[in-house]
């Protein structure tokens, strides 16, 4: 559920105090901001906002008479964010998710949009912050993974009662982990003692899981822990139609910019280009075209845009990003 976030959100703690400073260093940040293509009075929203890495680099960019618009799942985001772009009286906060953005853009009185950007990664403060059981490196960590600490779905609930069935679709599908049987199967059978409570004890499952020339490649667990975060956040399910709302509510030349991952993600804002270009499907020899399709705009990266060899040797974790923009009609 939505909620806007007054201008004024005093800054008080929403959760037990952390030890680690909210921060997510901006990736592919330049080539955002060139391909947004900022217009000083317009409307752009920000519907990963996180630390407002981009989110900055928006704002001063704007006028007095622009908008910028913040959404996090994440309240501590919000609460980091609005100390970050203190400066900016344009800026308005909503606790909620960017699959909302309809419902979001209409609650503020808004029709359409200048912009829009999507960081799809983790945040580095949710992956450090041991309290959020987002990394495997953290052996006493609670399992939790959730962006939104409102919601009830933990990693905990997921990998004490999912069926192994069920354990072994999503570790297959989301972590395209070539063990995820194995995987799903030493869980059950751990689970049937004690419940699997911390980041480390399924770390632990997850390594006996995997065979030994298997583990050259990264950390064992790394897909698994993907997966299981994706389930938790339900990352996947609405990315395409997150991707059409998004398109939908873009003013003409509005552009939509997407950072994404993992494949999933990639494969997901693709076809959902695609499908918003539109692409005839009658037969060749047709004169005219009497299938219907309808373009709601052009694909502006026929190829993603990757982060430089600079910026992955300066930030590790921006090495799978890809960066892919779609121009409204």
């Amino acid at each position: 559920m939505l909620q806007l976030v007054s201008k004024q959100i005093p800054t008080v703690n929403l959760f037990k105090e952390s030890k680690v400073e909210f921060k997510h260093k901006p990736v592919l940040l330049q080539e955002c901001i060139e391909n947004l293509k900022i217009n000083s009075n317009g409307i752009y929203v920000d519907g990963t906002l996180g630390g407002a890495g981009h989110s900055y680099e928006i704002a001063r960019r704007l006028s007095k008479d622009g908008l910028l618009i913040g959404i996090d799942r994440d309240e501590e985001a919000l609460k980091s964010a609005k100390e970050k772009l203190k400066e900016y009286k344009n800026v308005i906060y909503v606790h909620g998710n960017h699959d909302e953005i309809k419902d979001i853009l209409d609650n503020l009185g808004i029709d359409k949009v200048d912009g829009i950007l999507l960081d799809l990664g983790v945040s580095s403060y949710q992956l450090d912050e041991k309290s959020r059981g987002f990394s495997y490196m953290a052996e006493e960590s609670e399992l939790d993974m959730r962006m939104d600490r409102t919601q009830s779905l933990t990693a905990k609930e997921i990998v004490n009662n999912y069926t192994e069935d069920e354990l072994t679709r999503i570790i297959f599908e989301y972590g395209e982990e070539k063990f995820a049987r194995n995987i799903s199967k030493k869980i059950c059978e751990y689970r049937k003692n004690k419940e699997i409570s911390t980041t480390g004890e399924l770390v632990s499952i997850i390594e006996n899981a995997i065979p030994g020339f298997a583990k050259k490649d990264g950390h064992p667990a790394k897909r698994t822990f993907q997966a299981i975060r994706i389930e938790v956040n339900n990352e996947i399910e609405p990315l395409y139609n997150t991707v059409k709302n998004s398109i939908e509510v873009l003013k003409p030349k509005g552009r939509l910019c997407i950072i994404t991952f993992h494949s999933l993600e990639d494969r997901a804002v693709k076809n959902a280009y695609q499908d918003a270009k539109g692409k005839c499907t009658c037969p060749p020899d047709l004169p005219y075209c009497i299938c219907g399709a309808k373009s709601e705009g052009k694909i502006i990266t026929r190829k993603p845009i990757i982060p430089t060899e600079d910026e992955q040797k300066e930030n590790s974790r921006a090495k799978s990003a890809k960066l892919r923009v779609f121009e409204k009609n």
